[in-house]
């Protein structure tokens, strides 16, 4: 199983309307990917900002390919929400789960 892990930092007042986005949007996309075993997103407020670290589980490359393309270190950000972003990052970390309870 491969972890895509990518964070996001937003202003506070526009962190509920991410969440929205992601649970609506993101969500409906991910399960439509063949090879597509669960995400998680969470936040901590920092100051007047939200960082949001979102972590999808896909069950190789492959299926990380089918949802982020030719470049999966790419983050995959909808023009719809690109500008609730202060900052973020521009390259996904994937990792090999090693275990999990």
């Amino acid at each position: 199983m491969i972890a895509r892990v990518w964070r996001g930092w937003v202003r506070a007042e526009d962190a509920d309307g991410y969440d929205r986005h992601y649970r609506a949007e993101v969500l409906s996309t991910l399960r439509a990917v063949n090879g597509f075993s669960g995400a998680r997103l969470m936040r901590r407020a920092v100051g007047g900002e939200v960082e949001f670290l979102a972590i999808t589980y896909f069950t190789d490359m492959d299926a990380v390919h089918r949802f982020a393309g030719d470049d999966p270190e790419a983050p995959v950000i909808a023009d719809a929400v690109r500008g609730l972003f202060i900052r973020y990052d521009t390259l996904v970390r994937h990792y090999e789960v090693d275990f999990e309870t």
